[in-house]
Parts: structure tokens; sequence; C-alpha cells
């Protein structure tokens, strides 16, 4: 099967559909799969619902697409970079499923695993734990929380092999691998595509069977929070 395309926009075409349900990695501005969000931003599918830590900046990321109003879910961690994430939230434009990171990441995780429920201790007897089934084990309490299971999962990776193997480049890692596998169908865009058989088998992040189709693409290099020391 031959998985790659040559752009976003091809990647896409006959999977995008108005109120679907999409996985993206990334956290903050590190490993965002930028290209496809601008595609799906110019496809104008709306009533997007997305699972992803965060919306990036105003114009970057998910955020693109807070501004033009095409999502109207946010499965997330953190709002705090994103002016418009919280504005909308705030009047009540967008609704919002907040979850501790480790539970989003695990969520993803599950769903990919074809698990559809797990228990944890985080968010017990917090505001997280409102209408979740409680449970107790070994004398501590539990709640249950779902796996997530996504129509489509974009993600950003450094290099991939003509099969799709991934490998992500340190903390652009992050929500990456769990969210390519929680989609019904996975397309990553990358920096690179090398020959399959290239890829050191120990260096691989993310096995090519979660992955249906790749681009790869010119990615920005933002920084989110610039510090430097006075001379």
């Amino acid at each position: 099967m031959k998985k790659i395309y040559p752009n976003a926009a091809a990647a896409l075409d006959g999977l995008l559909k108005d109120g679907m349900f999409i996985a993206a990695g990334g956290f903050g501005l590190c490993g965002i799969p930028e290209l496809l969000l601008d595609a799906i931003r110019d496809a104008g599918t709306k009533d997007l619902t997305f699972a992803s830590n965060n919306a990036g900046v105003d114009d970057f990321g998910i955020g693109i697409l807070l501004q033009t109003k095409q999502v109207k879910k946010m499965i997330s961690s953190y709002v705090g970079e994103n002016a418009e994430f919280m504005r909308q939230y705030l009047s009540g434009e967008l609704e919002l499923e907040f979850n501790p990171q480790g539970t989003l990441a695990e969520r993803m995780r599950a769903g990919g695993a074809g698990i559809p429920g797990f228990f944890t201790k985080t968010g017990v007897g917090t505001v997280i734990a409102d209408g979740k089934d409680h449970r107790d084990f070994n004398g501590e309490t539990y709640i249950m929380e779902e796996g997530i299971f996504a129509d489509l999962a974009i993600v950003k990776a450094w290099k991939a092999d003509e099969t799709g193997n991934l490998v992500f480049r340190k903390t652009a890692r992050n929500f990456n691998a769990p969210a390519a596998t929680c989609g019904k169908v996975c397309i990553a865009e990358v920096e690179e595509i090398v020959p399959t058989g290239s890829l050191d088998p120990d260096a691989i992040h993310l096995p090519g069977i979660y992955v249906n189709r790749i681009i790869q693409g010119d990615h920005e290099k933002r920084i989110e929070q610039r510090t430097t020391r006075s001379a």
C-alpha cells in the first residue's frame, strides 16, 4: 500500500467531514502537525472535536481553527497560552472537557490498545471526578476514564520510512505517539522520508502499522517562551 502523499490536502482527501473527532499530537508549540491543521482550516470542515493537550497559540496550531470557529469542543489539559481559546470557553462558545495530562495521554493510549476504560486515582475528589464511576481498590478510591477512539489522528514526526515507521525528535515525541494509535486513520507529517530499511529498528518510536498516510514538508521552528539571560 502506498502511504506517501504529495501534500496535506491530498492526504486528507476523502477523510474530512463536519462533526468529526480528531486526535492531534503536540505539546505547546512542539511537535504540532501544522501542515495538516492548515489544510483542515482551508477545507472549511466545521463542528470539530479535538483531543489535544492544548490548542497552540492564537495564530498557530489548533488556534487557527479556533479563529475560524471550526472547533466545537476541545478535550484538553491546558488553555493558558491561547487567548482565543480562553475567550471562547469563558463566553460559552466552546465546549471544553478538561483532562489531567497523564490521563489524557493514557486515554489515547488505551483507545489505541482497544481498551474502552480504565481506573485512575488522578482527579478523585475534584470536579474531574464528577459523574464518573468510582471504585475502591485496596482501600483507595479510583475513577473510571474512557479510552479515546477518534475518527482521525494527525501527528508530527521527525523521520518516517516509506512504510510509515516513525521517529520523533526529543520532546516532540510528547502526545504524538499515543495520539497516532487512537485514530481510525492516522496521517503523519514528517521532516524527512527515508527508504524502507534505513531506520534502526531499535530507534523506531511508532510502528508503521499505525500510520496510513505520510506527507513531507517544511516546518516552522517556533519558540513558545523565549527566555534569555542579561549580557
